[in-house]
């Protein structure tokens, strides 16, 4: 008996991501904190992940592993395909970091996002992001 698989989810449009990105890429050890803020739908990450990596920077490289915190986020496999490429998802469980997502690209470095909870009122997200990508600028 052989079962067809279903095909993957149409990834969101770009305008459909609430992302936004400082405008300043990390340098060196004066680093900023925050690489930017990302307002998922959902705590889905299995669902969310594959929008937000379909965004980024091409500049920022592949990304190959997610940091998330642990209880914050619905269980998901430790290796998620997103858009045909294996993204390894580990989970951490700092209490100082319970509202950010780490990203890793092998050789390029690492992006940190505040992630606003998705069920925050759009006028105060707006504003959470808008300080999260200007904080250290």
């Amino acid at each position: 008996m052989t079962s067809a698989s279903s095909p993957p989810p149409p990834l969101p449009a770009p305008s459909e991501v609430r992302l936004r990105l400082a405008a300043q890429p990390r340098l060196g050890r004066t680093a900023r904190r925050i690489d930017g803020a990302w307002w998922p739908r959902s705590y889905d990450l299995a669902a969310e992940l594959p929008g937000l990596l379909a965004v980024l920077p091409r500049a920022w490289g592949r990304v190959s592993s997610v940091l998330v915190h642990g209880e914050t986020w619905l269980p998901c496999p430790e290796r998620l395909d997103v858009v045909g490429r294996e993204v390894h998802v580990g989970r951490r469980e700092s209490p100082a970091t319970p509202d950010t997502v780490c990203l890793l690209t092998p050789g390029r470095g690492r992006w940190d996002l505040l992630v606003v909870p998705p069920a925050t009122p759009e006028a105060e997200a707006v504003a959470l992001m808008e300080r999260a990508v200007t904080q250290d600028a």
